[in-house]
């Protein structure tokens, strides 16, 4: 009597265990759980093979992936968001030449003084050429002639802008190496232009597939 009612105990201490496991989460059985994240991968594989075609994939990849499930593997989209990636970026570089032109009048070479005015002016430039880009970008219809037209604007403000970025650094060619100010500003810029040039390689790439 007494081996039966252990028995008894331990069937039921069994099934009770049974029933309070809790079940599987229903996200770890819904299959759009796991498809989400492959896309998640598949949009960074885009971002990352996409930056290869371009003549600074690391800056490329790094500035960009952020932005992968905005993308969605759409090159259209990927140019838009190129170039907003160098506009914010050249924005930054045109207050921070701003601030420091204000500042680099006591100390340092003439020469790179001029030359740092020279670079806030051709980076005020950039910024709207950029920006009439993106807005043009925005704003992307019609035919596919007047497609192809738009395009064009865009090819040739994003060029501009980096003609007007290499500008900038141009301008310190006269002065010392070892002068912080031609450091510090050929540096930053020259991190824009980066961003610049891989802006404009997904434009053309873009526009050859209109």
């Amino acid at each position: 009597m007494k081996t039966s009612c252990t028995l008894c105990i331990l069937i039921t201490t069994v099934l009770l265990h049974l029933f309070l496991i809790p079940a599987p989460s229903a996200a770890l059985l819904d299959p759009t759980t796991v498809s989400s994240v492959d896309i998640v991968l598949d949009d960074s594989d885009y971002i990352r093979s996409s930056c290869k075609t371009t003549l600074y994939p690391d800056t490329c990849y790094h500035s960009l992936n952020h932005y992968a499930t905005a993308v969605q593997q759409d090159p259209g989209r990927l140019a838009r968001v190129a170039i907003g990636v160098s506009l914010a970026k050249a924005k930054r570089m045109s207050a921070f030449v701003s601030n420091l032109s204000r500042e680099a009048d006591y100390g340092a070479q003439p020469r790179a003084v001029a030359a740092l005015h020279d670079c806030f002016s051709v980076f005020g430039d950039a910024v709207d050429q950029i920006r009439d880009s993106l807005r043009q970008m925005r704003t992307l219809g019609g035919s596919s002639e007047s497609l192809r037209f738009q395009m064009s604007n865009v090819q040739t403000w994003m060029s501009a802008a980096l003609s007007n970025e290499d500008t900038c650094t141009d301008g310190f060619e006269d002065v010392s190496d070892d002068e912080p100010l031609k450091l510090d500003v050929c540096n930053r810029a020259g991190k824009v232009k980066e961003v610049t040039s891989n802006a404009l390689a997904f434009i053309n790439s873009f526009a050859n597939k209109l």
